[in-house]
């Protein structure tokens, strides 16, 4: 990183630092700044979501993780923010709090053979540097940022599991209520019956929140029909989530459909939101 040039939400670039798994941003969502973890480092997801803003995005898995490699990153990076002068060189005044460390990157996280040996570094390295201490005024979290796709495997469950005891939680990907939804905007086919039965078997394992992005397509937002299985959606989870996280597109889409996407008003999304409160959960906007 270049000195003095400030972090924004705009820019998530994952090659900021010149590390290879390690990159730092700030999160309008998180409020603060967010320490990432880019597992999918060949650009390679098992989903394409139409306002996907990875570059040369692929259908696949990652490559094996150099797990050596990741945890100097990791401690040299946490070494950089809690003992050097990181924040008052690329944060702004106003964002100068880490919020958390967040699998998220260019991919689906669980879908790395050494996703359960990442979160023992996490672990190990927040431990370390005493970030885990209940004391803490803002203890950190470590969110998992996920399509959900694999939550019906045994070992990911597993690893949700472990990420409920580091002070861990999930941000499970439902952008639509139809299966027709899931395939115009993730590109994959699935029931959502089965997207129900995984939500419930990860929020089981650990404490839950459905995220959902929205956007216009050609022009026009999603239609009320739409929005209304959405909300029956979350009806069906809403008794073991933690709430929902509702954005919109803050970052240009790099997928085919870029031209055809625009943002959401934010008085449209607020809608869905009173929506999604007025079923009993809360709702939490990024327009």
């Amino acid at each position: 990183m270049s000195d003095d040039q400030y972090l924004t939400v705009e820019d998530h670039n994952r090659d900021v630092t010149g590390l290879t798994y390690i990159y730092p941003v700030v999160s309008r969502r998180a409020g603060g700044v967010s320490i990432g973890i880019n597992l999918n480092i060949n650009n390679a997801c098992n989903w394409r979501c139409v306002y996907c803003q990875v570059p040369n995005l692929t259908r696949g898995t990652p490559p094996p993780i150099n797990l050596e490699l990741l945890e100097k990153e990791l401690r040299d990076f946490l070494k950089y923010i809690v003992h050097g002068d990181f924040m008052l060189r690329y944060v702004a005044e106003g964002d100068r709090q880490t919020q958390d460390i967040a699998f998220a990157g260019n991919g689906e996280p669980t879908s790395a053979k050494e996703f359960p040996a990442v979160l023992g570094i996490v672990e190990k390295l927040l431990n370390e540097f005493d970030l885990l201490n209940p004391g803490l005024a803002h203890p950190i979290k470590v969110r998992l940022i996920t399509n959900g796709s694999l939550m019906d495997k045994p070992h990911v469950l597993e690893s949700m599991r472990h990420l409920a005891k580091i002070n861990g939680e999930v941000w499970f990907k439902a952008d639509a209520g139809t299966a027709e939804g899931v395939a115009k905007i993730n590109d994959v086919n699935i029931n959502i019956a089965s997207v129900i039965k995984r939500i419930k078997a990860c929020a089981d394992a650990c404490p839950t929140f459905v995220q959902t992005c929205m956007v216009a397509i050609d022009g026009k937002p999603p239609t009320e029909i739409e929005v209304d299985a959405y909300i029956a959606l979350l009806a069906e989870v809403k008794d073991v989530i933690q709430g929902v996280h509702l954005y919109g597109l803050a970052r240009p889409s790099m997928q085919a459909e870029a031209p055809r996407l625009t943002r959401l008003l934010p008085e449209w999304l607020e809608g869905v939101a009173n929506k999604i409160r007025a079923i009993g959960l809360k709702a939490f906007v990024s327009p």
